[in-house]
């Protein structure tokens, strides 16, 4: 359960090595959250996370967990919430891939959108029932402001995190009255590994200020969150651009 403050006290963070959501973890850990499970691919960068957390005063229990695999979801997640309540479930795995390259295989583009999203369908109804079952808690979807608008650049990115957007509002709706909240992060472009050598865009952030907004978000118990706040003005009026001009835009 969450602590006097507010601050939830157990975590699980699908993508274990997620810049945003060890940001996240650390934020959180910093306020009182002493249990974490992270969730990713066996590998020396998950091991590191999770050192990197215990050095921090945190019980962290790592576990197999693989987007592409949806058939072992339910099993492997499922048993983390019969070791006791998960007050948060944060959702930050996804790839960006390589527009141009996907274009002309579509086996890889294939491989960005099940990632992105039928991988998140996946995880978040096996998290959003655990969490139903145990009465609270929060699920965290990590979407993107790719997914607002679809972009010539990155139309592949876009219509998956457009999709998980869209997955993730509904999930919230379905959940109203069960005790469990779920909030649609959307951040813009953030200077991680991921977007390393990635031009810089205007708006741009960091996975500190995206967790910070995750943590301000979560005690306001907000649906939707931008990051930064400014982009829900920018994006709103780039939404009714008509396409040729919109073509056009350096965006």
């Amino acid at each position: 359960m969450k602590d006097a403050f507010g601050t939830p006290q157990s975590l699980l963070l699908l993508g274990g090595t997620s810049e945003i959501g060890l940001a996240t973890a650390r934020r959180l850990i910093a306020r009182r959250t002493r249990t974490v499970w992270l969730a990713g691919r066996p590998s020396p960068a998950l091991t590191a996370a999770a050192d990197s957390l215990r050095v921090l005063g945190a019980e962290v229990h790592t576990v197999p967990f693989d987007a592409l695999d949806p058939a072992s979801h339910a099993e492997r997640l499922g048993k983390i919430f019969t070791e006791g309540d998960i007050d948060l479930v944060l959702l930050a795995f996804g790839i960006l891939g390589d527009q141009a390259h996907d274009e002309a295989d579509p086996l890889a583009a294939v491989r960005v959108a099940q990632t992105n999203y039928t991988g998140a369908v996946s995880a978040g109804l096996v998290c959003a029932a655990a969490l139903q079952t145990q009465g609270h808690g929060s699920l965290v979807v990590l979407s993107s402001v790719a997914g607002e608008r679809a972009r010539r650049a990155d139309f592949i990115y876009g219509s998956s995190k457009a999709g998980l957007d869209a997955f993730a509002q509904g999930l919230g709706d379905a959940m109203q009255g069960t005790g469990v909240h779920v909030m649609v992060v959307r951040p813009g472009s953030v200077r991680s590994r991921m977007t390393a050598g990635v031009e810089k865009a205007p708006l741009a952030t960091t996975p500190e200020a995206v967790a910070t907004a995750i943590e301000l978000g979560l005690r306001r118990r907000s649906e939707t969150v931008w990051v930064p706040g400014a982009l829900r003005m920018v994006m709103s009026a780039l939404r009714h651009v008509p396409r040729p001009v919109f073509r056009r835009l350096p965006v």
